[in-house]
């Protein structure tokens, strides 16, 4: 299918440019929620307890994760399927993190995670189509 200006438009395009951003982003905000759990603020909530350990092993585990995510968004634009299995992989694990976390700040981990499937989603349908040029 072409596009007025001339130039491909593959089937998925936009969910691929849509995750590297959303890895990119989610691992931004993953690293600050880290971040802040670890600067032992008053943002989450107080008197939750964890499947293991407590908030201050929660913001490292998240802001940990969180970096390794944004790095993997970006190399989900060079195209490659390392970078595709690597972001799904990532994005599992944040996931994960983020359910696991759900007693400090609920809301949020579950709008997270739900951008989190969507990646998902995202490279495992369309990833297989990613072509250097």
């Amino acid at each position: 299918m072409s596009t007025q200006a001339g130039y491909e438009d593959e089937k998925g395009s936009g969910w691929i440019g849509f995750a590297g951003f959303m890895l990119i982003l989610g691992g931004t905000f993953g690293f600050i929620d880290g971040l802040v759990a670890v600067s032992k603020s008053s943002f989450y909530v107080n008197g939750a307890h964890y499947v293991f350990s407590d908030l201050n092993t929660w913001g490292w585990i998240i802001m940990i994760v969180g970096a390794i995510t944004a790095l993997a968004g970006f190399y989900v634009f060079t195209g490659s399927q390392w970078a595709r299995w690597i972001g799904i992989l990532v994005a599992s694990l944040q996931a994960i993190a983020q359910l696991l976390m759900i007693q400090a700040y609920p809301f949020w981990s579950l709008a997270v995670f739900s951008i989190d499937i969507l990646i998902i989603y995202a490279l495992s349908v369309y990833g297989g189509k990613l072509r250097k040029a």
